[in-house]
């Protein structure tokens, strides 16, 4: 690694330790140059694949505008933020599983809908509701059904 003081192509490791999640690594190191010392920090750094959107242009995942989509179909549910944020690492996780240099929104869709479907009903349909586009009150109608459970009659006693 190059010396950040005088630009020196070599440096040694002095120390190196991991962080208590296992995720980055520190490594405390000395230039022989200039005999200056300084940190420098490893983390994996995760390819998530390009957004190919609907019209068939692509740009690249954005974590914020996943986080902002699902808070919006969440606004004044009783979901609280780390729930949120777990939902958006499970669909990240995903997302790099499925080793894709690629995929379509509507998959990222699809993920979105099987997180807010276990989050919150009515997120899900507020969700559904855009993303489907649905065109007329039987649609949306449909997607209620998926909740609802035929209902048991009571056994009266007496």
């Amino acid at each position: 690694m190059k010396c950040p003081f005088c630009s020196g192509p070599d440096t040694q490791v002095l120390d190196t330790r991991g962080n208590e999640d296992g995720d980055t690594i520190r490594r405390r190191r000395r230039c022989p140059a200039c005999d200056k010392r300084f940190t420098t920090y490893e983390r994996v750094e995760l390819q998530l694949p390009q957004i190919v959107k609907r019209n068939g242009s692509r740009s690249d995942f954005d974590h914020e505008k996943l986080r902002a989509s699902m808070a919006l179909a969440l606004r004044k549910r009783p979901v609280t933020t780390e729930s949120i944020d777990a939902a958006v690492a499970r669909i990240e996780e995903k997302l790099v599983s499925l080793a894709e240099r690629e995929i379509p929104t509507e998959r990222i869709g699809e993920l979105v809908m099987r997180e807010l479907k276990k989050l919150d009903k009515i997120a899900y349909i507020r969700f559904a509701s855009v993303y489907r586009n649905f065109e007329d009150v039987d649609e949306f109608s449909d997607a209620i059904r998926e909740f609802s459970q035929p209902r048991t009659r009571r056994s009266r006693q007496g």
